[in-house]
C-alpha cells in the first residue's frame, strides 16, 4: 500500500514530517517497506498484513495516523446532487447466491462526457502506482485506494434490460476479462451477469468483462460497488491465478457497510470530472446485514497481560480514535465492593479481526506504545510444570554432548525421492496438501533423512569430522491418520580421533557407533543388539533400484538391530556405498534411529530405584577367565549369563583381549573375561572364589559351549 503523504493530509492534520510519520506507523504495528520522494511529494511504501484490510486505503491510514498523534480525523460525507428521475426504475439487482454476495449497490448517472482525468487525479494515481485511463474509470480507482473500497463502473447502456444478476459460474462457462483473455470459470466462482441472468458480464470482486466496458463513446455510467465473502474471492483467485487490487481487498475482508458511502463518493466525483445526471437514490440489495459485536475491556485483564497499567483517558482516547466506540461500564467485582474498571467496545465493521478482549488489550498498547511497557513476563495463571519426559531427555542430550555430539534441528519437510532411500517397508509417507516445494512434498518417514542431508552439508562445506544427534519426530500414515513418534537420530563422519603429537589419527567405525549407543543405554538399564536377518543383508547387496526399502540402507556387516527389554528400538550402521553414492558422500557415514518413549520410560523407572549406597569396606579379587567361544556367541551372552547365577558377590564383568587364528580352533574365538567378585559382609576367601569360578565356568560350558584354554 503507497501511502501518498499530500493525499493523506485530505483528512488529518498531521505536521510531522514524512521520515518521523513512516517511524511512528512502524512503532504502532505497521510494517514500513520505505521511503520515496517523487514528483508528486512523499510516498510511503506500507506493508499491510492480511488482518488489516482497513489499512489498504489512504482513509484507513489517516484513522491510524489520527489516534497515533491524537489528532481529529475529517469525515468523508460526499453529497452529491441527485435528479428527479429515481435509480431504483433505471436499473434492478438481483442476488442469486448470497454466500458470495453479501451486499450490491448500483448507482446510474446519465449523460457523462469520457475524457482524460485531470492533472490532480492522475498525479495520484501515478503516485500511488495505477496508470490513468480516463476520467469515469479513475475515479473508481481513486475512490479505492482512498476508502479502500473496490469499485467498477459499466456501461449503463451496454448492461442487457438494465439488470445485474450476482450468481455462480456454470460448468465450463467462459468471458473476456477486461484484460483481453478468455477465461473458463466453474461454480466455485461468482459471476455478475445481465439481462436474464444468461450473460457474463463481469467476475465478482476480481475483474470485470470487455462486453460493458466503459470507452469513450460511453454516455450513461452503473457504478457497482459491493461486498463479496474473502473466503470465495481468495479462492476464486488462486482458480483463475488472477490477482487484481479489488481482489486483494474483497480477499482480507472489505468493510460490509462501506459500499454505499464509496458509491457516493464516486458519483460526486463523476459529476465534477464527467458531468451529467445522477438518479436519485441507490438500489441496494443487502441481505446480510449483521447487528454489531460487543466487546468488553477490563483494567485487570489489560495489566495481568501487559505488566503496567494505562490511564483511563489514554484507553478511552486510543479507542474512540480508532472507532471502538468505548462505553465505561465499572464493575463490582472488587474486594469489598470496590469497583473495577471496564469499558464495553462496539467492534467497528472495518475491523471484524477483532474478536476478543485480547485484541483490544493489543490495540491500546500498539497505540500507546509498547516502548512504556516494562519488559516482564506477565502473571501465569497456572503454576509451570515440565514434561514427563523432560529430565530424561535431558539425561539423552547430557550423555552424547559428553560423547562428542553436537545437536541439530532440522524441517522435517523433505523431498519424497530422498524419503523412499531410507522408508521401512510398507509405510505410507504423510504428504503435504500444499507443499512450499516440490523438494518439500513429504514429512520425513525417518529421521535418518535429514540426519543424512545435514551430513552432506557439513561435508560440502568442507567439515570432515562431524558427529551430529537430533531429537525429533518421524511422521507416518496409520490408514488416513499421520501418527508422530519421537525419534534419536544420530550420525557420524570422519575420524573418531584426530591426529597429534601423542596419538595416531583413527577413521570412525561401527565399533565407534556401538560403543556410544552403549553408553548412551546405560542410561536405560543397558541395549540389546541384534543380527538383522542374513536374507536381508542378502537382498540387501543385490537390489539396485531406487525403490529401497528400510534396512537396505544400512551396510551388510556393519549395521544391526537394537533393542531395549526385548522391544525393538530401531537400527544402526553404516550407510550403504550405493545410496552414499547417490547422496555424492565420499567418506564412510554411519547412522542410528531411535524411538524414544520406551528409552525415556526406562530412564525415569531406574531413576525411581536408584539407591546410594556406601562404597564397600571390603578388598576386590580379580579372576580371568580365557575361553573358547563359538563365532555366533556375543559378549552379551556370556555376562547375561553369569548374571543369571545370582551371584551377588559380582561387582563387574569386563571383556579383555581377544584373538582369532594360530592355535584357535576354525569357527571359534578366544575371550579373555575379566571377573570382579567384592563383598559388602566380609574379606572373600579363596574357597568361595573357587565356588563362584567353577559355577561360572560350568553355566558358560553348559549354555553357550565355552571351553577354558590351557594356560
Amino acid at each position: 500500500m503507497k501511502v501518498v503523504y499530500n493525499w493523506l493530509k485530505d483528512f488529518v492534520d498531521v505536521t510531522a514530517s514524512p521520515d518521523e510519520l513512516a517511524s511512528r506507523l512502524a512503532l504502532s504495528g505497521t510494517n514500513i517497506g520505505g521511503l520515496e520522494n517523487g514528483p508528486h511529494g512523499a510516498v510511503i511504501d506500507a506493508e499491510v498484513s492480511s488482518n488489516r484490510p482497513d489499512c489498504l486505503g489512504q482513509y484507513g491510514i489517516a484513522r491510524e495516523v489520527s489516534a497515533v498523534y491524537k489528532l481529529p480525523l475529517k469525515s468523508v460525507s460526499p453529497k452529491p446532487v441527485e435528479g428527479s428521475a429515481k435509480a431504483s426504475e433505471a436499473v434492478h439487482v438481483e442476488i442469486q447466491s448470497p454466500e458470495f454476495c453479501g451486499r450490491y449497490t448500483a448507482r446510474v448517472i446519465r449523460g457523462v462526457k469520457i475524457q482524460p482525468s485531470p492533472p490532480w487525479l492522475r498525479e495520484r494515481l501515478e503516485a500511488s502506482g495505477v496508470a490513468s485511463i480516463s476520467n469515469v474509470v479513475d475515479v473508481s480507482n481513486y475512490v479505492m485506494l482512498e476508502l479502500g473500497q473496490p469499485l467498477h463502473a459499466f456501461d449503463y447502456d451496454k448492461v442487457r434490460d438494465h439488470r445485474i444478476v450476482v450468481r455462480r459460474a456454470k460448468p465450463g462457462e467462459k468471458m473476456h476479462t477486461l484484460d483481453g483473455i478468455e477465461r473458463t470459470f466453474d461454480p466455485g466462482i461468482c459471476m455478475i451477469a445481465d439481462g436474464d441472468g444468461a450473460r457474463a458480464v463481469g467476475i465478482g470482486g476480481i475483474m470485470g468483462g470487455v462486453e460493458t466496458e466503459i470507452s469513450f463513446s460511453t454516455k450513461n455510467v452503473l457504478i457497482e460497488c459491493a461486498w463479496f465473502d474473502p473466503i470465495a474471492i481468495r479462492r476464486a483467485t488462486r482458480f483463475l491465478k488472477l490477482h487484481t487490487e479489488a481482489s486483494t481487498r474483497y480477499g482480507r475482508g472489505a468493510d460490509p457497510e462501506l459500499p454505499e458511502l464509496a458509491s457516493r463518493r464516486a458519483a460526486e466525483l463523476i459529476l465534477q470530472l464527467a458531468g451529467g445526471e445522477l438518479l436519485a437514490g441507490v438500489v441496494d440489495v443487502y441481505p446480510g446485514k449483521r447487528a454489531p459485536k460487543k466487546i468488553l475491556l477490563t483494567r485487570a485483564e489489560l495489566l495481568r497481560v501487559m505488566g503496567a497499567d494505562v490511564p483511563d483517558k489514554e484507553i478511552e482516547a486510543s479507542l474512540s480514535a480508532l472507532g471502538f466506540s468505548p462505553v465505561r461500564v465499572d464493575q463490582n467485582r472488587g474486594v469489598e465492593g470496590s469497583l473495577l474498571a471496564a469499558w464495553e467496545c462496539t467492534q467497528p465493521s472495518w475491523r471484524t479481526e477483532v474478536q476478543r478482549e485480547i485484541d483490544l488489550i493489543e490495540e491500546v498498547a500498539r497505540i500507546y506504545g509498547l516502548d512504556k511497557f516494562p519488559p516482564r513476563f506477565p502473571v501465569s495463571r497456572q503454576a509451570a510444570a515440565r514434561l514427563p519426559h523432560y529430565e530424561a531427555e535431558t539425561r539423552v542430550r547430557e550423555r552424547l554432548i559428553g560423547l562428542g555430539y553436537h545437536e541439530i534441528l532440522t524441517i522435517p519437510h523433505v523431498a519424497e525421492e530422498r524419503d523412499v532411500l531410507f522408508r521401512a517397508p510398507g509405510v505410507q509417507p504423510a504428504r503435504l496438501a500444499n507443499p512450499l516445494s516440490e523438494e518439500a512434498g513429504v514429512l520425513r518417514s525417518t529421521g535418518l533423512v535429514t540426519m543424512a542431508s545435514a551430513l552432506e552439508w557439513n561435508l560440502n562445506h568442507g567439515q570432515r569430522n562431524v558427529r551430529l544427534f537430533e531429537i525429533g519426530s518421524q511422521y507416518r500414515l496409520n490408514g488416513t491418520k499421520s501418527v508422530e513418534t519421537r525419534v534419536l537420530t544420530i550420525g557420524a563422519t570422519g575420524e573418531a580421533r584426530e591426529k597429534d603429537l601423542h596419538d595416531t589419527a583413527r577413521a570412525y567405525s561401527f565399533a565407534d557407533l556401538k560403543g556410544d549407543l552403549d553408553a548412551l543405554g546405560e542410561l536405560a538399564g543397558g541395549f540389546e543388539w541384534r543380527e538383522h536377518a542374513a536374507s536381508q543383508h542378502t537382498n540387501q547387496e543385490t537390489r539396485q533400484d531406487a525403490n529401497h526399502v528400510s534396512g537396505d540402507w544400512a551396510h551388510v556387516a556393519r549395521s544391526g538391530g537394537v533393542a531395549l527389554a526385548g522391544e525393538d528400538l530401531g537400527d544402526a550402521g553404516q550407510l550403504a556405498r550405493r545410496i552414499a553414492d547417490r547422496l555424492k558422500l565420499r567418506q564412510d557415514v554411519f547412522l542410528a534411529e531411535l524411538r524414544l518413549e520406551p528409552v525415556f520410560g526406562a530412564i525415569r523407572d531406574l531413576k525411581d530405584s536408584r539407591r546410594y549406597e556406601p562404597l564397600p569396606r571390603f578388598p576386590a579379587v580379580e579372576r580371568d577367565f580365557s575361553l573358547l567361544l563359538a563365532d555366533g556367541a556375543h559378549f552379551s551372552d556370556l555376562t547375561q549369563t553369569i548374571r543369571s547365577l545370582g551371584i551377588a558377590e559380582i561387582a563387574s564383568i569386563e571383556a579383555g583381549d581377544l584373538f582369532r587364528g594360530k592355535n584357535v580352533p576354525a569357527g571359534t574365538y578366544s575371550l579373555m573375561v575379566r571377573v570382579v567378585f567384592q563383598s559388602r559382609e566380609a574379606t572373600l576367601t579363596d574357597a568361595q572364589i573357587a565356588e563362584f569360578s567353577a559355577r561360572i565356568v560350568a553355566a558358560l560350558k553348559q549354555k553357550l559351549g565355552a571351553q577354558l584354554r590351557a594356560s
